[in-house]
């Protein structure tokens, strides 16, 4: 039976220490999907309207240039972890990349994807504080239960 792993990724250091924990301790014939689910902008930067403020026309393009770096910087991400895995002998054709918008809550996504036929679910840790984490709650404590 093949290994399927399914690794969330959301280019933290902590995102980068899974792939690293992957690297380390899994069969190199294992195969290896990173996960990245990302707000859904686009609908935003593509909004023109009489009715939009003038204020928020003025910060559209901002916004959606800072949109396009973020993106950019999760795709770089995205793509340095999957060298880092094929680095460690992992088959090219083993490890996948898969960018989506969220949908119902980065968690619940993480899940619906987890559920096409993974063995494993592999997250980094936010490193919240115990306090805030009790409070806000944390992707990978949702994921898990």
């Amino acid at each position: 039976m093949v290994n399927k792993i399914l690794v969330a990724f959301d280019d933290s250091e902590n995102a980068m220490r899974a792939v690293e924990y992957i690297s380390n301790f899994f069969a190199t014939d294992t195969k290896i999907t990173l996960l990245n689910i990302t707000q859904d902008t686009a609908s935003l930067c593509d909004m023109n309207s009489p009715a939009l403020t003038p204020y928020f026309k003025s910060q559209q393009t901002s916004f959606c240039n800072l949109e396009e770096k973020k993106k950019s910087l999760v795709d770089n991400a995205l793509q340095k972890a999957r060298q880092k895995l094929m680095e460690a002998g992992f088959l090219d054709q083993n490890v996948t990349i898969k960018a989506k918008s969220k949908k119902k809550g980065v968690a619940r996504d993480i899940v619906k994807e987890a559920q096409s036929g993974y063995n494993t679910i592999v997250l980094g840790r936010r490193g919240q504080s115990g306090i805030k984490e009790f409070i806000l709650g944390s992707v990978s404590q949702k994921v898990f239960h």
